[in-house]
């Protein structure tokens, strides 16, 4: 029997790193099991973009750009690197105006791009048109995207084979050239017969030299299957990935795909010794970072909910972080609501966490009290037009909370109109803070606006997760106590940045405090007050300084919390006395940010 070759690309230091350890991976890290695998065999990369792009400055204090050179230089000229954009929000959650857009494909070239993925969650042609021009003309292989997903049970309208076909049919109709076609699931929950036929027509309407490839992620337990079906369908090439890597939050392991692959018409043509090999040093390069038990399971509820593999870790590592690990079953419960009435945008970044953010603040605040920005904008048309209609009520509800009116305007017109978007205003930006103006430094700024300029600044901080290893008592850097309180004792440890309670950690601010007595001398008497963090997060912006007069209802702070910009607005009015936190703190719920007298 003659053998179809099925051509492989390696999401390990891309998707992998986003689906399993929420993207923060030091590059040192993981350079070994890089040359390892070239060493065995694989000739097709996914390194850069997506996630992996803002997450080297916000939590690696690295700069992305630096990552794709030792990549390019390590490899060498021959291997395909490919990275992932998000059409018109290239590497980011917010939509870019052209010129950066544009920038963005030729500096990922300038870097060692060999192939840019490109794709739209709502599926709409607009937002790929001109990121593909670019991408195209920057001397990139284009890959288009059509997004998948399954809808929650009894919703239709969108997400089955004819939908999919008048998207293909769409973006063949808008001129958008692209050398590869990927079918991309991101959330693993489309069923395996749906996969097949969605191929199968794809195959018969493309030209028979474009290659069609299939991703999806084993999150809903069905990854094997559907990549079987989408074989059959006729794709020639598929996402794969290696462990620690691999299964549960990711794509399945190339071992597992050789082994089901035996015996039939299809083979990767790969060693499977020799890929063992690459994964022993792959698991030794990642043995000291924290790997979630969360990222490692396969969680049937996904198929309702539709939660992508990237975003699930992303976002449960971000509720350990600010303790609400425990309501995550209530908020997956929450996103079939939200997915339901939100017009039906593919789950994938951005829209899988406008999703998120929209059931976080239903499960927090009550539902639909609180729109979230991205979720509110997408439902009024700011990211381009959703697949179906969104619900009315919701739509209206976000209108009068965001104070904005729904728009059928083209999203890259609406950006290019913003004089606060574009090269120029990130010139600007690194004007005021005396950096240097490379197109690169334009290019962070734009994509990762203060936390870029931090950065920048030389005052990023490395917030990768490891376990941590246990230190002989010299070398302890923290304070432990056995505090009793109300009759019960709690072992309390105490470092620069974190509390420890019976084995629970939470980040923590530590400064010294003025008594009681001293914080009153030269006040008057008049009741001093507390402005309280609302959720725990990371203190973005301080928008009032200390001898302000506030209103009841000013935003004084922005805090950033699950990807969110959280306004904090002083529930009274008064004189600022104290400022509590700075820029870059850490907080907890009902921590003290201010005091207004």
């Amino acid at each position: 029997m003659s053998l179809k070759r099925i051509e492989v690309m390696d999401t390990s230091f891309r998707d992998g790193f986003q689906s399993v350890y929420g993207a923060r991976v030091l590059t040192d890290d993981f350079m070994p099991a890089l040359e390892a695998s070239v060493e065995a065999g694989i000739t097709h990369f996914e390194v850069g973009g997506g996630a992996r792009f803002q997450s080297l400055f916000f939590y690696c204090n690295e700069n992305a750009f630096t990552m794709m050179d030792r990549i390019r230089s390590l490899v060498g000229p021959a291997i395909n690197l490919q990275s992932l954009a998000r059409g018109v929000n290239v590497v980011g959650l917010e939509s870019q105006p052209k010129d950066i857009i544009k920038l963005h494909a030729q500096l990922f070239k300038k870097h060692g791009m060999t192939t840019i993925r490109n794709f739209d969650a709502l599926n709409d042609p607009n937002n790929m048109k001109y990121s593909a021009d670019c991408i195209c003309d920057a001397g990139l292989q284009h890959e288009a995207v059509i997004s998948l997903m399954d809808l929650p049970p009894g919703c239709e309208g969108a997400h089955d084979v004819p939908f999919y076909k008048r998207t293909l049919e769409s973006i063949l109709e808008h001129d958008i050239h692209f050398d590869s076609l990927c079918f991309k699931d991101a959330s693993g929950t489309s069923h395996p017969n749906k996969v097949k036929e969605t191929i199968k027509m794809a195959k018969s309407i493309l030209p028979k030299d474009i290659p069609v490839r299939y991703h999806t992620h084993e999150t809903a337990g069905v990854s094997i299957a559907c990549y079987l079906a989408a074989l059959e369908g006729g794709a020639d090439a598929i996402d794969l990935a290696r462990k620690p890597v691999s299964g549960g939050t990711a794509q399945p392991d190339i071992l597992t795909m050789i082994h089901a692959l035996k015996h039939t018409q299809w083979d990767l043509g790969l060693d499977e010794k020799k890929i063992l090999r690459s994964e022993e040093v792959f698991q030794e390069c990642m043995k000291d970072y924290f790997l979630p038990p969360e990222a490692l399971e396969v969680q049937p509820i996904i198929i309702f909910s539709a939660l992508p593999g990237g975003a699930l870790t992303a976002n449960t590592q971000m509720m350990r972080d600010n303790g609400t690990l425990d309501r995550f079953p209530q908020i997956i419960v929450a996103m079939e609501d939200v997915i339901r009435k939100g017009g039906y945008g593919t789950s994938v970044t951005p829209v899988s966490q406008f999703y998120f953010q929209q059931a976080f603040n239903n499960v927090i605040f009550g539902p639909w009290e609180r729109i979230s920005e991205g979720y509110g904008k997408m439902v009024l048309g700011y990211f381009g037009k959703t697949p179906v209609q969104p619900d009315p009520t919701i739509v209206q509800l976000a209108s009068e909370q965001l104070g904005l009116q729904p728009t059928t305007q083209r999203v890259v017109d609406a950006q290019d109109a913003n004089p606060n978007k574009g090269i120029e205003a990130a010139r600007k930006k690194l004007q005021q803070h005396s950096l240097e103006e490379t197109e690169e430094n334009i290019f962070i700024v734009a994509s990762c606006k203060e936390k870029g300029i931090e950065f920048l600044l030389g005052k990023g901080k490395v917030m990768v997760r490891k376990e941590k290893k246990q230190d002989s008592p010299a070398q302890k850097s923290s304070t432990s106590y056995a505090v009793e309180l109300d009759g019960t004792l709690y072992n309390v440890s105490l470092t620069a940045n974190e509390v420890t309670v019976d084995g629970k950690t939470y980040p923590v601010s530590i400064q010294s405090a003025k008594s009681t007595k001293e914080s009153s001398l030269g006040e008057s008497s008049k009741e001093v007050r507390s402005v309280l963090a609302p959720m725990a997060g990371q203190v973005l912006k301080i928008l009032r300084g200390k001898g302000d007069t506030v209103k009841e209802g000013d935003v004084v702070f922005m805090l950033e919390a699950m990807k969110m910009e959280i306004e904090v607005k002083t529930p009274f009015s008064g004189k600022i006395v104290h400022i509590l936190t700075q820029v870059g703190d850490s907080v907890n719920s009902d921590q003290k940010l201010m005091e207004i007298q």
